[in-house]
């Protein structure tokens, strides 16, 4: 009788770890599910960037406030992006907030500590959030010296046995806000490989924002979203949200995003399907992770079938993460059979993340093209509705297509069988790529 129990006893507890471990399985493999975007009765279809009805609806389907008052500037590579990082760290007479993913030893991140510690010396209160994962390869030496200094360092989501469940969720998002009233976001980290131009050996090609006005409160509570979660201290106050910067010279209409993960419709997923079904004319896409699932490959031949010149941009062999371009990869030939154009960035890995809707409607922030972007990150994108800003990404992607190769149907069609059994194997990781 005894040993009968034990097996009914094992055989609950088998049971009990299998039900557990599928669980796991389907939350870390789960996709996104809107399959189209609808508009039923209104014969012209969702509304395109110049239709007084796009910005309720954004707001509405995805929590995003455009306001009036800012000033962007858009910045492609280090070139551009770290004097003028440099430059307002070094003033900075309040306050400075910093969150980065990614960071590794060498020149930048040296900078950078240098920079936080003296500011911290002369009395600005800083705040430095660092990523278990990202930033796992600078040494402790590292973070106790800004501490000595008087920075304040929190890591977010560090590994313990009891918060596995959080393992996969990362918080992929870059966050600079210096007095609370000029901020920077973008693909950028604190890597020597962000360094020149983004066009020579050992470069990063990527795209970068600096902007003042409201949009940067927008960020600031980004930061303070991620700072209660590895703190538990809510950031409020004058000292980061001056009310001042609520009103500035500036005139673009811009906010910023902040998608996180939830179980279902992500705001990553439903800002990214509405970009793409408004586009009427063109419709320009720079990133650098490019996987797109079946629903997003038909939002986007569907864009190219009514008009739409749609254009991706995304990597080439040069790329850091093999398989992700593979998987990619997979997916052209539907895409270049329904009329999109899809080209590959030669020079060196491209990890821009970015996306323009008729010359008006564009983002740029560290939100990728893939499952993992738009289900398990954090991710952050500065967007804004405005002719100038749109000009600029249409620009800077036109100028990049110069050092890029077209993919052609017939001539894809012809790449090697292992290739092409390579994008398969690939294909079958892309949930959690």
């Amino acid at each position: 009788m005894k040993r009968i129990l034990l097996y009914i006893l094992g055989g609950i507890v088998g049971l009990l770890v299998l039900v557990f471990a599928l669980i796991g399985f389907i939350s870390v493999t789960r996709g996104t599910p809107v399959k189209r975007v609808q508009a039923p009765g209104d014969p012209g279809g969702p509304p395109s960037p110049s239709d007084s009805m796009f910005l309720p609806t954004l707001d509405l389907l995805t929590g995003m406030h455009l306001t009036p008052g800012n000033a962007i500037e858009v910045m492609i590579d280090g070139d551009q992006t770290y004097p003028k990082l440099w430059r307002d760290l070094r003033a900075a007479k309040r306050s400075i907030t910093l969150q980065m993913y990614y960071a590794q030893p060498g020149q930048v991140a040296d900078t950078m500590k240098k920079i936080v510690m003296e500011r911290a010396r002369a009395g600005v209160k800083v705040l430095f959030l660092e990523d278990a994962f990202g930033a796992q390869n600078l040494p402790e030496k590292y973070w106790d010296e800004m501490k000595t200094a008087g920075v304040h360092v929190a890591t977010f989501r560090p590994v313990k046995w009891y918060d596995l469940h959080k393992a996969a969720f990362r918080s992929h998002i870059r966050v600079v806000v210096i007095d609370g009233s000029v901020a920077y976001t973008g693909g950028f980290g604190l890597d020597d490989k962000w360094l020149g131009d983004g066009r020579h050996k050992d470069q990063w090609r990527d795209s970068n924002v600096r902007f003042r006005g409201p949009a940067v409160m927008a960020l600031q509570a980004t930061f303070a979203s991620g700072w209660a979660e590895a703190t538990g201290e809510l950031l409020t106050g004058d000292l980061f949200f001056p009310p001042k910067e609520l009103k500035h010279d500036g005139t673009q209409l811009a906010t910023v995003l902040h998608t996180a993960p939830t179980v279902g419709s992500t705001a990553a997923e439903r800002y990214l399907a509405l970009s793409i079904a408004s586009a009427r004319k063109t419709l320009y896409v720079s990133n650098s992770y490019f996987v797109p699932d079946d629903d997003f490959r038909r939002l986007l031949v569907a864009a190219a079938k009514r008009g739409v010149d749609v254009r991706i941009l995304t990597t080439s062999s040069e790329t850091d993460v093999k398989t992700t371009w593979l998987a990619g990869r997979a997916h052209y030939e539907q895409l270049l059979g329904g009329g999109v154009r899809v080209y590959e960035y030669q020079p060196v890995m491209m990890h821009a993340k970015s996306i323009v809707s008729d010359g008006l409607w564009g983002g740029v922030g560290t939100m990728n093209f893939d499952n993992r972007s738009m289900v398990f990150n954090d991710e952050s994108m500065l967007v804004a509705l405005d002719s100038t800003f749109g000009r600029q990404l249409d620009d800077i992607f036109m100028d990049d297509l110069k050092y890029s190769k077209e993919m052609k149907l017939a001539e894809f069609r012809k790449r090697p069988w292992t290739e092409k059994l390579l994008e398969q194997g690939a294909v079958l990781l892309s949930r959690l790529l």
